[in-house]
């Protein structure tokens, strides 16, 4: 019986013990008398606005800084739009700090996601109008895409064109859009060989012929093959202009 009062006796003082301590860091009692007065929010962020930061980790932090559990604050925040990464820590007192590293867009990827700048994925925030050049192709081979693009934008700089879009085909095919609407077949077998050479070449077309390119198909073994806009028609002469 003795033993059996012990062993009660020590159950109880263990429970007197633990049961406040988890009250306290779940938040249960005495949230109010160690309040998280201060969050402060660091890193180089331009998409993510402060305001929202603090609106996310409000309802989070309302149980006091025994409570908060950072894993928890770390998922809410890494759901945010254009959010990389981040890092959370209190600290004593009534402090949480919060480090974000956001996504830095290279392009857009199909319709739905983006391409960073180290070669990743992510969802296309909703809303974003973006002048970013656009990558179609397969997510394996992204970084061959990020590659071709960055070996094919100086070429036509010379010209005033941009690389607008870049699709790679399933079968390794090579296609660009230019930013006046040229579309240009590269096609596969040393592609970037084929496109310098065409780029040397294309502003000597151009002053040869006044009208707009509108395809080039590079595909040929010593050449390639080129369409060209119909030039616009003339607006017709005003009747009392052409008198003046």
């Amino acid at each position: 019986m003795n033993a059996l009062l012990r062993i009660a006796a020590w159950i109880l003082a263990v429970t007197l013990v633990v049961l406040p301590v988890a009250a306290v860091l779940n938040g249960w009692i005495a949230g109010s008398r160690w309040p998280m007065r201060h969050l402060l929010v660091t890193g180089e962020f331009h998409q993510v606005s402060d305001a929202r930061v603090r609106s996310a980790v409000l309802p989070l932090v309302q149980d006091g800084f025994f409570a908060v559990d950072l894993d928890q604050v770390r998922r809410v925040l890494a759901e945010l739009p254009w959010v990389q990464r981040v890092e959370v820590r209190k600290r004593w007192p009534d402090r949480l700090e919060v480090s974000l590293v956001e996504y830095k867009p290279l392009a857009r990827w199909g319709a739905k996601q983006m391409l960073s700048e180290n070669g990743e994925l992510f969802p296309a925030p909703m809303g974003v109008v973006s002048r970013l050049p656009l990558f179609e192709g397969p997510e394996s081979r992204a970084a061959e895409i990020m590659a071709f693009h960055t070996q094919a934008k100086p070429l036509f700089l010379g010209s005033g064109l941009q690389v607008s879009t870049v699709r790679l085909s399933a079968r390794g095919s090579w296609n660009l859009t230019l930013s006046d609407g040229a579309v240009i077949e590269v096609g596969r077998g040393d592609p970037q060989l084929r496109l310098a050479r065409f780029a040397r070449l294309l502003s000597r077309l151009e002053s040869a012929d006044p009208r707009q390119l509108q395809r080039a198909d590079l595909r040929y073994t010593n050449g390639f093959a080129l369409t060209w806009r119909a030039p616009a028609a003339s607006p017709p002469v005003n009747a009392t202009q052409a008198q003046s």
